[in-house]
């Protein structure tokens, strides 16, 4: 009789407590050292079933930080979606297509990083496989200490990339384990797994569709005294596939680049503070490279000896299932070519999270979902990723009930700005799919931060002091047009304009929420709407102030109070408004107010403005005139010391022009 799956891992991870990585951002918490051997280990899993006739399979597996899945030889898919432990998800697949009547080899290959960053909920002990087979609705196969287990040898570190984000690969194709997902492969001197016994999972069917994969040929190839230069012709994300054989030993230095150096060269040493340099160790057969983490790039170079022959060279890409159903009303050719540009960002950019980027973090940041998950379900009409993205969010509440900047990871970041944003994006969702039991799970999260601002409120109901919380205003800081209230962690005492502009937001869309549930209203909007013209309206100037004392009016002052309407019941303060928006431009704030900027003036029926300011020549159009396929972090290259030239939060023209889309 077959038993309910176990949590199993290797051996070495078998005794070990979980550490708990969770805390505030404010709180300076020493973590336990974290064992470097246990660090980056490739984790394989075997395990032979047989089966007999059968009709249909389903498969239930997930792993802790990541598997990817081989049945019968055959490369399956790879997950899950990062989430937390108290909601840890599990991939359902059909896997029908894949088994056979009598004997089936199943393969795992897992990865547990250990490393603190915005890409899993790891360096906390925690690795696992869950693993749960049912044919024609009957368990016949689940993860147990019958399964066979080894670290897969052929993976070393040769350095690390962007923020500790992940370990650059050595791949040694001589390795024993090199084809351990071979049907024939012998395993018999592996260990046998043994039960993770301090798990402390709960498990929860991801709610999202797996990876789609292609393959894309190089547009050149170019031969070179040191091997190959390949460009392929766009930016996207995925894996070098490579097949080459040389002498065993020889060594296949990989350089790959978003951009190319004046020389023509790859720039490999990214501006996004990324060194995308790794290696390919050959067996003296013919090898396929294996790279098991995924990396954004358009350029690649291959170092190699004139004894090793190339014989093949893709890039495999990897990105969420897309299908474009949006339409756009325009016969402007720069604003098609934006649109195309924003478009394949958000193809491209969108994997298991929607990550703030492909290269630097792989963070899913809720600033940045904002607009990059707007932009994807304005697109394809989808709501599904988005709402996991809200539902990762909320689960954020048990390390603060006001919301992390960041999940699912183990690096704790807390930005006031993006957490306001929450319930605009629930009632957003709501205005596509009209999907009220998601609007229904989502409210006590929402009630809950609402009690967590509160604490916050002076008197007349605005925010002071939120200090546990960056106070971000806009991102790089050069981009904030002199925004007259010092932004420093921990923020200081005072009202300012953005964080109180977000917070009436905040409670407008809090309202809508609770009047979907059929739930009293906050009490607070009108309140904080009189305190928030008092505070910062000057008559003088006839603009919003960026702080209660100051005189400067930012441009972001007055994005925010035209988004939310704080301006419609005056016609004429609100055309001074827009005209002040327009005479600044968008390149007077970054590409992340851009989107609010955008979405305001539309909101307000200023359309033609919209569209005159996304076509200034220092915009969209000054990164695709430096050579943008998919959109910048900043307007251009230059204007940030670190810029990723792949950031999903500059596609706001994807959710303000599209027809039918609520703008905010």
């Amino acid at each position: 009789m077959t038993c309910e799956p176990k949590f199993i891992c290797h051996p070495d991870f078998s005794e070990l407590a979980p550490v708990n990585v969770f805390h505030k951002e404010n709180l300076k918490t020493e973590l336990p050292e974290h064992p470097d051997r246990l660090k980056n280990r490739h984790i394989l899993f075997r395990k032979k079933t047989v089966l007999g006739s059968f009709g249909q399979a389903k498969l239930k597996i997930s792993a802790d930080d990541h598997f990817k899945l081989y049945i019968n030889g055959k490369y399956v898919t790879e997950g899950p979606a990062p989430s937390y432990p108290s909601a840890y998800y599990f991939c359902e697949l059909d896997v029908t297509e894949f088994l056979n009547r009598g004997e089936n080899i199943f393969a795992v290959h897992t990865y547990y990083q250990g490393l603190i960053n915005r890409v899993w909920v790891s360096g906390d002990l925690r690795q696992m496989l869950f693993f749960e087979l049912q044919i024609d609705g009957k368990t016949v196969c689940v993860s147990d200490t019958d399964w066979k287990c080894r670290y897969h040898s052929g993976y070393t570190e040769c350095g690390k990339i962007g923020y500790d984000t992940a370990f650059a690969e050595c791949y040694d194709s001589s390795s024993p384990e090199a084809f351990f997902y071979r049907i024939d492969f012998d395993d018999s001197d592996w260990k046998y797994a043994a039960v993770f016994k301090n798990a402390d999972y709960s498990m929860v069917k991801q709610p999202t569709e797996q990876l789609v994969y292609s393959e894309i040929e190089p547009k050149t190839v170019e031969k070179t005294d040191f091997g190959l230069r390949l460009d392929f012709g766009q930016e996207a994300v995925g894996y070098l596939y490579a097949v080459a054989k040389g002498k065993s030993g020889d060594t296949v230095l990989m350089r790959f680049g978003e951009e190319q150096n004046d020389d023509g060269g790859v720039r490999y040493k990214l501006r996004c503070n990324c060194n995308y340099e790794e290696k390919w160790i050959l067996s003296g057969k013919t090898d396929t490279l294996m790279q098991y983490d995924y990396k954004a790039f358009r350029y690649a170079e291959l170092y190699f000896s004139p004894d090793t022959e190339i014989i093949d060279v893709k890039m495999t890409v990897r990105h969420y299932p897309f299908e474009l159903k949006a339409r756009y009303r325009t016969d402007i050719p720069d604003l098609n070519r934006i649109i195309n540009l924003c478009a394949d960002t958000v193809k491209y950019g969108t994997q298991e999270v929607f990550v703030d980027c492909p290269t630097r973090e792989k963070g899913q940041y809720l600033g940045d979902a904002s607009v990059s998950a707007r932009a994807h379900a304005a697109l394809t009409g989808d709501t599904r990723m988005f709402k996991k993205a809200v539902t990762d969010f909320c689960r954020s509440s048990f390390i603060c009930p006001g919301i992390m900047a960041v999940s699912t990871s183990s690096l704790m970041q807390e930005i006031a700005d993006y957490s306001l944003q929450l319930p605009a994006m629930i009632c957003w969702i709501y205005s596509i799919d009209r999907d009220i039991e998601f609007v229904r799970a989502a409210e006590p999260f929402i009630t809950n931060e609402l009690d967590y601002f509160r604490k916050y409120m002076r008197g007349d109901g605005l925010l002071d002091f939120v200090n546990e919380k960056w106070n971000l205003v806009d991102w790089p800081d050069n981009f904030r047009d002199g925004y007259d209230f010092p932004l420093t962690k921990p923020i200081g005492k005072g009202v300012h304009n953005v964080l109180n502009a977000f917070w009436y937001g905040f409670l407008k869309s809090a309202d809508e929420l609770y009047s979907l549930v059929g739930k009293p209203e906050t009490g607070l909007t009108a309140r904080v709407a009189l305190s928030f013209e008092n505070a910062f309206y000057s008559e003088k100037t006839g603009l919003y102030c960026d702080s209660e004392r100051g005189e400067h009016s930012a441009v972001h002052s007055n994005v925010l109070p035209l988004l939310f309407g704080l301006c419609d019941s005056d016609t004429e303060k609100l055309d001074r408004i827009v005209h002040f928006i327009e005479s600044k431009g968008l390149t007077s704030m970054g590409v992340y107010m851009s989107y609010f900027a955008l979405a305001a003036l539309v909101r307000a029926g200023k359309s033609e403005t919209a569209y005159k300011m996304t076509l200034s020549p220092g915009c969209w159009l000054n990164m695709l005139s430096e050579g943008a396929t998919t959109t910048f972090e900043a307007w251009g290259k230059n204007q940030k010391w670190n810029t990723s030239l792949f950031h999903p939060w500059a596609t706001a023209p994807l959710i303000v022009f599209a027809d039918g889309i609520r703008p905010y």
